[in-house]
């Protein structure tokens, strides 16, 4: 389910629908024990149902604040949804950014205008390419992607690994090639996540494709959504995968 502006108002019906949604969702996490959303909290899941934040986005975020929750130690009280805002919004950023949507919300001239900005951006070039390292590595050891692509992963692990050892210096035209370098090499490992996919995976991504994109379908233009929905379907492949995002903006 997805929601946000196409054209007029979200209804409060599915205004209501998508708050009951992360209210289950929260009950779930917090081992049944529930946290209503209601007043201020309402208020609140209401503006991510009215920004285009499609429900999937909004879980990921909880479940990354649950899951910084459970390394300080034992739980001791339930979540509130209200602790998960950032954590949401950070996701919802990352999503926008992957699927080259550079905002939700109200449109002008066709093309989406920003209503929210992340509280958290990016980090530091060296700190990207060491998570990334990991990552590939992690891909890599689990072996999902099959003998096929080991090649392409292992060297792509090389190269970051020598890259980040003289990322912090890099300034102008090394910096800008060093960028360049790592976009060509995303677009490598996620058109062999692509052809990793068997035939219904394919299918099912491009329809969760489509579901995550429904509240910006009618705002942009034929050729801007077939490129976010092709983004869409990256992404998933990447998430199926357990790869990394190798190109740094």
């Amino acid at each position: 389910m997805a929601f946000g502006w196409s054209g007029r108002e979200t209804t409060r019906l599915q205004i209501a629908q998508y708050c009951r949604e992360i209210e289950t969702y929260l009950c779930q996490k917090n081992d049944g024990h529930l946290v209503r959303v209601v007043g201020p909290s309402f208020e609140l899941v209401s503006r991510w149902a009215a920004d285009g934040v499609p429900l999937k986005v909004a879980f990921r975020g909880i479940d990354r604040y649950f899951e910084r929750y459970y390394r300080r130690g034992p739980r001791r009280r339930p979540v509130r949804i209200d602790f998960c805002e950032a954590d949401v919004l950070d996701l919802f950023d990352e999503w926008r950014r992957a699927l080259g949507l550079q905002a939700a919300g109200p449109t002008v001239d066709g093309t989406p205008t920003a209503v929210r900005t992340s509280a958290r951006q990016g980090g530091s070039l060296p700190a990207h390419l060491a998570r990334a390292v990991m990552r590939l590595t992690d891909a890599r050891t689990s072996g999902a992607l099959g003998p096929v692509a080991d090649d392409l992963v292992d060297r792509a692990a090389r190269e970051l690994d020598a890259a980040r050892t003289s990322a912090r210096g890099l300034r102008g035209a090394a910096r800008d090639a060093l960028i360049a370098r790592l976009a060509a090499l995303d677009a490598e490992l996620v058109a062999i996540a692509r052809a990793a996919l068997a035939d219904a995976e394919r299918h099912a991504f491009e329809q969760e494709a489509d579901e995550e994109l429904t509240g910006f379908r009618d705002a942009m233009p034929a050729e801007a959504y077939h490129r976010a929905r092709n983004a869409a379907v990256d992404r998933l492949a990447r998430e199926r995968f357990r790869l990394p995002t190798v190109s740094f903006s």
